[in-house]
């Protein structure tokens, strides 16, 4: 029992702290903390800290509707980002008080940033709208999805769109105005003969059709209000900014149309594929 309480008592003589080790750890507790971002992936954005606007609905909610969307999703290519930056810095000091488009955070604070600009607002997936943002009873779903892959059965051939200018869109209800890139010339007549083959379809369900004259165009950032008298002017500007800068002056943005989809709620349904 003695040899066991010797060797009991040595071990703990053992793990007693020595004068070295205080030293170290007084050291350490005087040692700052490491910085943020150290604990922070590179690409890590801090969307807490960012001012975001509130969206009104464009038709209330009601139990057992679903919000219909046609659309062909867009991705602006890698090496227009660097330039729309340029652009969404001055679109952010000629109108405070513009917000990204679904994401709704604040532009003016996302300039502050470059790459949260160009993660936040310029790689996410945009959208040019075949039909109007429409409610519909769940039983409908499954009539019109049918319908419209049918219709869309012979759109597999790629095409380009060029959006070129510009522009100020006001929702119907004067709840919102979007600062916009419109596709004036190239894909504009395929585009519109897409929208006409979706009017048909929400002809057959009782739904509201498109525009007369679709104007096909991407939207970026949003306002509450309308505000169209600042957009327009802030247009004008932009392009005035533009033609005076020489890197711009041919510089469009260009892409190929790839797929539609239809949104039902939070489900995406593919309408058609584009094939090369």
């Amino acid at each position: 029992m003695d040899a066991l309480m010797a060797n009991y008592a040595s071990g703990s003589d053992d793990d007693e702290p020595t004068a070295s080790t205080l030293e170290n750890q007084e050291a350490s507790a005087l040692l700052p903390p490491p910085p943020l971002d150290l604990l922070q992936p590179p690409n890590f954005v801090d969307y807490s800290k960012m001012a975001q606007g509130s969206r009104i609905r464009s038709f209330p909610h009601v139990e057992g509707n679903y919000a219909l969307h046609v659309y062909i999703p867009v991705v602006i290519p890698f090496d227009a980002r660097k330039q729309l930056t340029i652009v969404m810095r001055r679109a952010a000091s000629l109108v405070p008080d513009l917000y990204a488009v679904d994401a709704d955070y604040a532009l003016a604070e996302l300039c502050k940033d470059e790459q949260k600009l160009e993660k936040v607002l310029l790689a996410r997936e945009f959208h040019v709208s075949l039909g109007r943002t429409v409610a519909i009873q769940v039983h409908q779903i499954d009539s019109i999805v049918a319908m419209l892959r049918q219709k869309f059965q012979s759109q597999q051939s790629r095409y380009w769109m060029d959006f070129t200018k510009w522009e100020h869109f006001v929702n119907d209800d004067s709840t919102r105005s979007f600062l916009s890139l419109e596709v004036t010339r190239t894909g504009l007549s395929e585009i519109t003969k897409q929208v006409h083959m979706v009017d048909e379809v929400y002809r057959l369900h009782g739904l509201p059709e498109f525009y007369k004259n679709p104007r096909p165009h991407i939207s970026l950032v949003w306002a509450l209000g309308d505000i169209s008298s600042k957009l327009k002017q802030a247009t004008k500007e932009i392009e005035n900014f533009q033609n005076s800068v020489n890197s711009y002056k041919n510089c469009n943005l260009r892409c190929k149309f790839s797929r539609v989809v239809c949104k039902v709620g939070n489900k995406v349904y593919d309408i058609c594929q584009a094939v090369d």
